[in-house]
């Protein structure tokens, strides 16, 4: 990358943004605020003839081919498999390995070479008895000469900067070897030699492997849903701390636990219960170090075994005691969860969810419910905590339980760091590279016009929504001691609001899936969205909404499995839209048909890739088992895209417009 992006990278932008806010302020004479702004940022260059080369770097930079986008959505905790789409690129690193070796491998090597390279370590492990030292030395040039090749539409600065220290000058002298006939076919001959005798050769091509990891994708999006369901968010957010380029569109299942973390009992309440219900209450109480005890002692004192809440993804063996503990816990924080949305529904009539106030539409005789005017029997009830006079009244001693977990929540470091990093490298959609990522949906009415949500007098649709919600959380998160205020009551709506671009159906029956048999009434009927999407013209109107009227302009999102085993078609529209969930939640690829869908898009194109589903680590470093199935192209443009081409190459143009202007004042004062 550039000096300027780099080096001076920091202070040049921070002029360039005095400059804008002293232009904007209306300080002084608009001619002598450019004049300073101008020898400020002189002062960062020590010549012209700096300048100057610093203009051609990035100009050549904007004519290299654009770099890798991988795009991934919906993954659940699924650490394992989330670790191997990551580490294979989708597919990409067995691409280069088939460009790059062609027919001087066979298919049993390529495949050798390519579980090396996403497992190194494992790998190294399994085979050591195995490793001669030509093997070393083979294996060594294999994935040098792929590293070279991996890295052929990137600047050598680019490349010094991904090599890994320890390494970085005997990478690459090798990597440049020019001479392997003449004079220095000694040299790397012994810098090999030398790396295998003193016993490096594992570190190198460990080294190595990341290298091509890393270069195989410029840019990884993560079009939403990282938490519940699967056994580790935690280990996918660490991993995304570390990765070298990463942005993130916020899911549903992603906002409740930053919604918890801002302080809603609400949020914190469906986390513990949705925790319960897959049998993951440990990454609450062991990964963040949050002590559920208070809600054990309060579960245990009021609630019994009960069939509808026990958990799912019961481990062989799991002691009964602990699945009874859970299948309590799960109750508690249901039927605590129930009685706030009823407070919060009443505080908020904007929000038009009266028809959720079913704890004051039960019957508690009869044992029923009344919903749209009928009346249902109910089932697998729990409500001895609830007062039928009252049924959203929390009792003092809800309200301590309540009181002392939230501080629990608010306190945990890890979960503050995890969802600090969310907030600061997350958004509600994302515009890039004239793409349009959204996790959900952009509610819709019927005839396809932007579907309306009044708050405080003013009315919000299309994009100006999007951008009120993601300010409403922003604004939670900022204060996570008020617990009732309009922000944070907004992270509720947003998980299961009608105009929620993130929820997308009419109601979420929850209460109906736990107390009523009539799967009638289990039924969300989704946003018009849903189906519009399939529409080309709706798609180019929501394009259009957020500034994007290019014809290789496409929305992608996640959220929503497509069921291929039923003939559902990811890409809908004519190609304008793209769904990619990634399918790594184990209980959808049942209903699916496979594991679910994730996108390349490089210099050449985008290409959609299936995937079957995830084995095992150990199965996948033993027999080679990849799962990627097939890639589908979504569309070629007729001409190769280049930097130039993409949101970075117009920042890189914004750069060279002011080097310019600079040299030309430069020039201008002698």
């Amino acid at each position: 990358m550039s000096k300027t992006l780099i080096g001076i990278g920091l202070n040049y932008r921070y002029f360039m943004l005095l400059f804008q806010y002293i232009i904007k302020k209306g300080i002084g004479d608009v001619r002598l605020k450019k004049n300073k702004y101008l020898d400020l940022l002189s002062k960062q260059f020590s010549s012209p003839e700096e300048i100057i080369t610093e203009i051609i770097n990035l100009k050549s930079i904007q004519n290299l081919p654009k770099g890798t986008e991988h795009f991934v959505s919906d993954l659940h905790g699924e650490y394992d498999a989330f670790q191997h789409i990551l580490r294979s690129g989708s597919g990409n690193v067995k691409e280069k390995i088939k460009d790059c070796f062609g027919r001087t491998l066979s298919k049993g090597q390529k495949n050798e070479l390519a579980t090396l390279i996403y497992y190194p370590e494992r790998r190294l492990a399994l085979i050591k008895e195995e490793i001669t030292d030509d093997w070393y030395s083979n294996t060594i040039q294999q994935l040098i000469t792929l590293v070279k090749f991996s890295a052929t539409k990137y600047t050598r600065s680019k490349l010094r900067k991904t090599l890994p220290k320890r390494f970085a000058y005997l990478i690459e002298e090798l990597l440049y070897q020019t001479d392997q006939q003449g004079d220095k076919k000694a040299y790397y001959h012994e810098i090999v030699s030398e790396i295998i005798a003193l016993k490096q050769a594992d570190r190198l091509i460990i080294d190595l492997c990341y290298t091509i990891q890393q270069l195989v994708v410029d840019h990884l999006h993560v079009v939403g849903d990282i938490y519940d369901r699967g056994p580790a968010p935690d280990k996918i957010i660490e991993r995304l701390m570390t990765y070298h380029s990463v942005d993130i569109q916020w899911g549903n299942h992603d906002i409740i636990w930053m919604g918890a973390a801002a302080g809603s009992p609400l949020c914190m309440l469906n986390t513990i219960r949705i925790s319960a219900r897959y049998n993951n209450l440990n990454i609450i109480e062991d990964t963040y170090g949050i002590n559920l005890r208070p809600l054990l002692t309060y579960a245990e004192k009021y609630y019994e075994d009960n069939p509808a809440f026990r958990p799912k993804n019961i481990s062989e063996g799991e002691a009964e005691e602990e699945v009874l503990e859970t299948t309590k816990i799960h109750q508690a924080a249901a039927i605590l969860q129930f009685k706030m949305e009823e407070q919060l529904v009443r505080r908020r009539p904007e929000f038009k969810m009266t028809h959720r106030l079913l704890l004051s539409a039960t019957d508690y005789e009869a044992l029923t419910v009344a919903i749209d005017g009928v009346s249902y029997p109910l089932t697998d009830t729990c409500f001895k905590t609830v007062d039928p006079s009252q049924p959203e009244r929390l009792t003092g001693e809800e309200e301590d339980v309540i009181q002392r977990i939230m501080q629990n929540f608010i306190h945990s470091e890890k979960l503050k760091r995890h969802t600090d990093y969310l907030i600061n490298n997350g958004t509600m959609y994302l515009v890039y590279n004239d793409n349009l990522l959204i996790h959900g949906c952009l509610p819709l009415n019927s005839d396809g016009s932007f579907k309306t949500l009044t708050i405080q007098s003013q009315t919000y649709a299309g994009k100006t929504l999007l951008d009120k919600f993601e300010n409403a959380l922003r604004t939670a998160y900022e204060q996570p001691h008020v617990a009732d205020d309009l922000a944070t009551d907004l992270i509720w709506y947003l998980w299961s609001g009608e105009c929620s671009s993130l929820f997308g159906k009419t109601k979420m029956t929850t209460f109906e899936r736990y107390f009523i048999k009539d799967k009638s009434t289990h039924q969300e009927y989704k946003n018009a969205y849903y189906h519009l999407r399939e529409d080309e013209q709706i798609c180019r109107k929501i394009l259009k909404e957020f500034g994007l009227s290019s014809e290789q302009s496409h929305i992608i999102n996640g959220h929503t499995p497509v069921k291929e085993i039923k003939g559902e078609n990811p890409i809908k529209a004519n190609g304008r839209m793209l769904v990619i969930d990634g399918g790594f939640s184990k209980p959808y690829q049942k209903t699916t048909g496979l594991a679910g869908y994730t996108l390349l898009y490089n210099s050449y194109g985008m290409q959609l890739v299936a995937h079957k589903a995830f084995s095992s680590v150990e199965q996948a470093v033993r027999d080679h088992q990849d799962i990627v199935s097939v890639k589908r192209i979504v569309d070629r443009p007729l001409e190769r895209k280049k930097v130039k081409d993409t949101t970075i190459g117009r920042g890189l143009q914004k750069e060279i417009d002011e080097l310019e202007t600079l040299l030309t004042y430069l020039q201008q004062q002698g």
